[in-house]
Order: structure tokens, then C-alpha cells, then sequence
């Protein structure tokens, strides 16, 4: 589980069809594009009037973590130690590396300010560590390392800038919990109040978002391989309840990789094999009772989706999703078809409500999506 394995020139590429994982197509090739084609995304932009640009992110690694503190300021994360972090909403990019984590892959980032983020670092045994900064990446303060040779972090979530939460891989049957109230220390939550896991079963270090919080206390992280499920709690952790989900599952490469709530009652979940990033399936879902019960959306069609959340958090709309070989945005999940569907590679979002988000992936690929 949890072991999912650059456009350089900015580019806008809406209502084009242009894939980010290749170089921006040259104008002369861009008009002789099939005009059915062009016709039905200049079409789709009209229902959703939209824009989405490639951004020049002056870094050729892998990313799998972004955090939208405002429509100004985003951090990101990926392989070999790296974060970025932009001032101005995208139009300069600077990347940098943790000092000493060079062999790091930083699969989450959770940013509050200018100054203020943290890192998590995924992998097995004490490759699983969490960073925070305070003063923009001058210095890193190693918070947590994980010394449980069988454990493997996948991502985390915050309440606010001191009260948090990650989640790991299950070690002895249940999944590992730990939690900060001060923004400092991390603490184990008792394996006691937490079910046991199906043998099996675990968490996606794909995207940074298998965990999801709202509110003051509400938690949910959702799981695949054996089982597709999403745990939750009303109480920061203490108490958890469980629910069966039908995303698609049963593979370790299969299950939930996903999940958004933009209030304590509607989520959004999505998951497929990354194996088989083009096959559609079961893989996005939807709650309206704070996540004991989950439907599988009308939308079509529905490929493998590592990352999925909503662009208004108060309306719903702007529901947008990602994965390895498409992205998409519909007005809600409960439209039958996407408004807009393109071929792409992306891993991860950062949503800065009510109209922006950033989503990255291979190679540096970063996209800023707006609502106009």
C-alpha cells in the first residue's frame, strides 16, 4: 500500500486538449486541431466558464504535495527533499530542498502563511518524518520521525496551524494515528478506539489528501487494497466509527485514494486502480451524511482519480478531480457528465476557495484551475 510511484514554459492550454505531459503545441498545429474536437471543450468552457495554466515551476521533480493558503501564496512538495513555494499565485515559482533530506519524498505539505508550513516525508520506517518551518524554508525543524520498522506515513491534515493529525499504514492491525495540539510534538492516539483493519488494507501516499478534516473536530481517512472505507470521528480522534464504500477495491493497487469534505455533512471520495489509470469504474463517490454512507456519483466517465475536492466549499460547485491520465471538473457530483474532461498527468491539489486551485505532478507539472 501506499507505495504509488515538466512543462517548463507557462502555457494555457484551455478548451485546447493539451496534455501537461507534453511540450505546449506550436499555434500553426493548434488551429489545424479538429475543429469537432475544439468544439465540443469551447462548449463545455461556456457551461463552466473557466481557465487552467500550466505554470513554469523551475523544478523537474515529482510532486505529490500542494497547500493553497490564499490565491497568492502556495507551497508544494515532492521527491528528493524538494518544497516550492510561490508569493505571487504562481507567475514565479522557487524551489528548494530540507538540508539533510535530500533522499526524502515529500508526499504532503500543509502551509498557513508566507512562513508557516509543514512537510510530511512518506515511506518505510523513519523515511516517514514530518518538518515544520516558521520563517519560509530558512530552517526546518525535524518534528517526528517514525521508528516503527514496519510502519509507513501517508499523509495529514490540520485543523489550524497547532491541532493536527497524520495517518500511517496499519502496524499489529490497526492504522497509526498521531496528533499535535501545540503545532510542536506529536502524540500517538490509542490504538484501543480505533477498528481493527481488514488484513490487507491501508492508506495511498498519492496525493496528500487521504486524510480530511473540517470544522473543529471532524476527521475522516479513507483506505484501499482489500477494502475500500472511510474512518471517521466528531471528536479530534478519540472515537471512530467505520464505513464499507464502493470504490472500486480489492488489489493492493486499488481503493480510495481521496477524500474532501467541504462541511460536516457533504464529501466527496475518489479512488481506481493507479495501475489502470485509463479504466473506469466505481472510483468517485459521494456523502450527505458526513460520511456513514457513501454513493457512487452519476458522473461519467470515471477513470482513476488520485486527488478530488470542490472549488466552493459553501455551493459544492466546482467539483474538480485528477489522476494520472485525466483531470476533470463538473459542477457538482451529481451531474452525469463532466463539463470539462482533459488528458493529463497530475497527482494532487491545493484548493484556495472559492474560484482557485493548483494541482501538480510529474516532472514539476504544476496547473492553476480558476472559476471565472
Amino acid at each position: 500500500m501506499s507505495r504509488v510511484g515538466n512543462p517548463h514554459n507557462s502555457y494555457v492550454f484551455s478548451a485546447l486538449g493539451l496534455s501537461p505531459r507534453q511540450k505546449p503545441l506550436p499555434y500553426s498545429k493548434i488551429i489545424r486541431m479538429r475543429l469537432t474536437w475544439l468544439s465540443v471543450l469551447v462548449v463545455a468552457e461556456m457551461a463552466v466558464a473557466q481557465s487552467h495554466t500550466i505554470q513554469n515551476s523551475n523544478t523537474a521533480e515529482n510532486l505529490r504535495g500542494v497547500s493553497a493558503v490564499s490565491t497568492k501564496v502556495v507551497w508544494a512538495s515532492g521527491t528528493h527533499g524538494t518544497y516550492l513555494r510561490t508569493l505571487d499565485g504562481g507567475a514565479t515559482w522557487t524551489a528548494s530542498q530540507v538540508p539533510g533530506a535530500e533522499a526524502l519524498d515529500f508526499r504532503d505539505v500543509e502551509a498557513f502563511s508566507v512562513d508557516e508550513a509543514y512537510l510530511l516525508a512518506a515511506g518505510p520506517g523513519d523515511q516517514s518524518r514530518i518538518y515544520k518551518t516558521a520563517n519560509g524554508g530558512k530552517t526546518w525543524d525535524l518534528q517526528f520521525t517514525n521508528h516503527e520498522p514496519k510502519g509507513f506515513y501517508d499523509c495529514m491534515a490540520f485543523w489550524d496551524l497547532n491541532n493536527g493529525i497524520a495517518v500511517g499504514d496499519p502496524v499489529d492491525g490497526r492504522f497509526e494515528l498521531i496528533t499535535t495540539d501545540d503545532g510542536a510534538h506529536w502524540k500517538p492516539l490509542s490504538p484501543i478506539t480505533i477498528p481493527l483493519a481488514i488484513e490487507g488494507e491501508g492508506a495511498f501516499a498519492a496525493s496528500g489528501s487521504c486524510i480530511a478534516v473540517r470544522d473543529d473536530a471532524y476527521v475522516w481517512f479513507a483506505t484501499g487494497g482489500s477494502a475500500a472505507r472511510v474512518f471517521r470521528s466528531s471528536d479530534r480522534g478519540k472515537n471512530w466509527a467505520v464505513a464499507a464504500t464502493p470504490i472500486t477495491h480489492g488489489t493492493a493497487s486499488s481503493g480510495s485514494f481521496s477524500i474532501f469534505f467541504r462541511d460536516g455533512e457533504h464529501g466527496v471520495l475518489a479512488g481506481g486502480d493507479y495501475q489502470k489509470p485509463e479504466q473506469e469504474s466505481a472510483n468517485l463517490a459521494s456523502t450527505d451524511d458526513g460520511g456513514a454512507t457513501w454513493k457512487i456519483s452519476t458522473l461519467q466517465p470515471q477513470p482513476f482519480l488520485s486527488a478530488v475536492g470542490y472549488l466552493d466549499l459553501s455551493s459544492g460547485v466546482g467539483l474538480l478531480a485528477v489522476g494520472s491520465a485525466h483531470a476533470a471538473l463538473s459542477d457538482d457530483a451529481k451531474q452525469t457528465k463532466w463539463r470539462i474532461y482533459l488528458e493529463t498527468n497530475l497527482n494532487a491539489i491545493g484548493f484556495a476557495p472559492p474560484r482557485d486551485a493548483w494541482a501538480v505532478g510529474p516532472k514539476g507539472t504544476i496547473v492553476h484551475w480558476s472559476l471565472e
